[in-house]
């Protein structure tokens, strides 16, 4: 589902690009593909090998760089940010990417993911007289660089990268040349491309073909890249950890047509889907999914089991941002004016309805009341994830066990509350083995935290924030 309704929300969507002339608006097309990763906030810098210049505001790509304001960011190097707010909040001051200047010379940076001690490292930085101006997160590595003892910018940026814990990428950017760099254990995507002469990098492979750029690999984990005029050259900055790429990019998060690590989103999903037929079958007339994520899913399903596909859910596109409310009246009237049943394929049927997982339940019991209301004579819930029961603390805005119904409720407790006939839950094992990563013990291949709750790296005390976003 979109993410305003379900309330599961990744952090953020990175893009650049080193040697083209027209930077800023590949950049703004790269991200304009990478949309769906983040709706609160956007930014470009670029640099035309002298100064860095940048635009940011709070809204859609499209807003952000309406009336001409790609015309005033020219150069032929970029980096650019779609954000969701987690840790930090919302606020312009933290659209990214964030822009640094100083008498040495000027340094953008974008991130994506979380950074597990970040409260640590404040602390830290505070306390030897660094003052933050923004509540993000990934100011903490403008510091650390800043305070670094090294001689050359690239080990101050190595030596900084060392002392993070958590999940990121990061694009970092001065007057001469672009760095990349991913976690130790590749908890986000990030892949690299080329553009003619020019080099492209991107959270995901669909920026890639929507800019005209060429996929040659994905980012390694604990890989440091240096991209400036005589190329591009790979450095490590840390040991390498066991890959942990977060599941969810495979259940929810990427675009259908993107690749990771070589496999695609939507032969995944429907891998996924086919899984949970053959675990969780039911006699029924008609599969239908949750749209956008749950398509491919929900095909996978009706495929394996021999039951008929049909569009049962339809997604309004032309609804805007504005029903995104805190009230819980308004909260319901979104969910209708962005989903509607339709009546001619549910009326009468006996319905299974695929999604691809559950977050508090609340968006899951208005479809099945939705669907019901449309005439649908039973409705049969199958999910193409196990059970979220565990905090995502990595760039997902579920930081609490609370906000979580399956970590506080049975599965049997979940069907009641939604109001379905049935509620089947894809397996932790077919999960894994519809994906098709290599998976040795806890998280070997990709993190699995938010249904294990066995967390690949180590979780602060603080990394709950006081004044992170907790869903309602």
């Amino acid at each position: 589902m979109l993410a305003e309704i379900k309330g599961l929300n990744e952090e953020c969507g990175l893009f650049g690009i080193w040697g083209h002339k027209d930077a800023s608006q590949i950049t703004y097309y790269g991200l304009h593909s990478l949309q769906h990763r983040g709706q609160e906030g956007a930014g470009i810098v670029v640099s035309d090998g002298k100064k860095l210049k940048g635009v940011r505001g709070e809204g859609l790509v499209a807003e952000v760089f309406s009336g001409g304001k790609l015309t005033e960011i020219q150069g032929s190097a970029a980096i650019g940010h779609v954000r969701y707010a987690t840790a930090g909040g919302s606020g312009i001051e933290n659209v990214q990417p964030l822009l640094f200047h100083s008498q040495k010379g000027s340094l953008a940076m974008a991130h994506n993911g979380n950074l597990v001690n970040a409260m640590a490292l404040k602390h830290q930085l505070e306390s030897q007289g660094s003052i933050f101006q923004t509540t993000s997160d990934t100011e903490v590595l403008a510091h650390l660089i800043k305070r670094s003892g090294f001689s050359t910018f690239k080990e101050r940026v190595k030596n900084a990268l060392s002392m993070l814990k958590g999940a990121y990428a990061f694009l970092i950017m001065d007057e001469t040349q672009m760095m990349v760099a991913l976690d130790p254990n590749g908890l986000r995507p990030l892949s690299i491309g080329r553009l003619g002469d020019a080099y492209v990098v991107a959270s995901e492979t669909c920026a890639f073909d929507v800019v005209g750029a060429t996929y040659e690999r994905d980012v390694e984990p604990g890989e440091l890249l240096i991209i400036d005029e005589t190329g591009i050259h790979s450095e490590r900055f840390t040991v390498t950890m066991n890959r942990a790429i977060c599941s969810m990019e495979y259940i929810y998060f990427s675009r259908p047509d993107s690749n990771i690590d070589g496999i695609n989103i939507h032969t995944a999903r429907k891998s996924l889907g086919k899984k949970l037929a053959y675990e969780a079958p039911i006699d029924a007339d008609v599969v239908t999914g949750v749209p956008d994520s749950s398509i491919s899913a929900a095909i996978g399903y009706a495929e394996a089991s021999g039951i008929p596909y049909e569009l049962g859910l339809i997604k309004n596109r032309y609804v805007g941002r504005t029903f995104i409310q805190p009230s819980q009246a308004l909260r319901e009237q979104g969910v209708k004016m962005k989903l509607s049943p339709v009546r001619g394929v549910v009326e009468g049927k006996r319905v299974v309805m695929v999604d691809d997982s559950i977050v508090r339940g609340t968006t899951s019991r208005r479809i099945v009341t939705m669907l019901r209301d449309a005439g649908a004579k039973e409705v049969h819930v199958r999910i193409s994830s196990p059970p979220i029961k565990n905090p995502c603390f990595y760039g997902i805005d579920t930081s609490t066990h609370e906000e979580l119904i399956a970590s506080s409720h049975s599965v049997e407790e979940i069907r009641k509350i939604i109001g379905a006939d049935s509620i089947s839950f894809l397996s932790e094992e077919g999960l894994v083995s519809a994906i098709g990563r290599p998976y040795e013990g806890e998280y070997r291949g990709q993190c699995m935290a938010c249904f294990t709750g066995k967390y690949p790296t180590e979780i602060y005390p603080d990394t709950v924030l006081p004044h992170e976003k907790v869903l309602t």
